[in-house]
Formats: structure tokens, C-alpha cells, sequence
């Protein structure tokens, strides 16, 4: 089971890396996957990612009082917004336009009732 979860970690810090330069995909979410498969399966990596100096207060916001940095919240905002603009003007089955159009909207509802970090 130690492979699984050592599997799942090094996929999510990879997608976080790949985050980092890509936009529209986000690194905060796959970097806390990492850190939360790896204190299954890989402390080590872990420890490391908790002693980033600049992911590791971010991921320790979160495990601790479910905060997100406020920055955070206005680009995924942005981010949302731009997806439901997109979907409408791009060609896009009728079902997936109302699906993001409603549920994104949601989902930035329940981030900016996070905690500011």
C-alpha cells in the first residue's frame, strides 16, 4: 500500500509543478493531495514539502484551520469566471455549459468561506 500512496503523491507534486509555470492549472490543490498521500506513505517527502519555504506555510494553513491565502482565492475566482466565459463561446455540449455555469460558482462560494491565511 506504501507504493500507492508514494504513487499518488509524486503524481500530485508533479501536476503541482507543472502547475507553477501552466496557468490554469492549479498547484495549491496537488501540492496538498502530495503532502496528505505523502504522510501516508513518504514522510520524507512530506517533511520536505512542510519545510518549503514557500508552500510549506500554506500547506501547515491549511491542515491546521482550513485557510486559504486571500491571493489564492481571487486568481481561482478569476480563474472560474474565465472558464464559464469560455465555455459559453467556445462549442461545448449545452449539459457542460449549465454544469460549470452553476456548480464553479459554488465552489468559489465555498472558498471565500475559508479563512484568509
Amino acid at each position: 500500500m506504501k507504493w500507492v500512496w508514494r504513487a499518488i503523491a509524486s503524481t500530485a507534486l508533479a501536476l503541482g509543478a507543472i502547475g507553477v509555470v501552466l496557468p490554469g492549472l492549479p498547484t495549491t490543490p496537488f501540492l496538498l493531495l502530495a503532502a496528505w498521500a505523502g504522510a501516508r506513505g513518504w514522510p520524507e517527502m512530506e517533511q520536505r514539502l512542510l519545510r518549503h519555504p514557500k508552500y510549506g506555510p500554506m500547506i501547515v494553513d491549511w491542515r491546521q484551520r482550513r485557510a486559504v491565502p486571500r491571493r489564492a482565492k481571487w486568481l481561482a475566482s478569476a480563474l472560474m469566471t474565465s472558464s464559464i466565459l469560455m465555455i459559453w463561446l467556445l462549442p461545448a455540449p449545452m449539459w457542460t455549459r449549465w454544469f460549470l455555469t452553476l456548480f464553479l460558482p459554488c465552489v468559489a462560494l465555498w472558498l471565500w468561506t475559508r479563512p484568509d491565511s
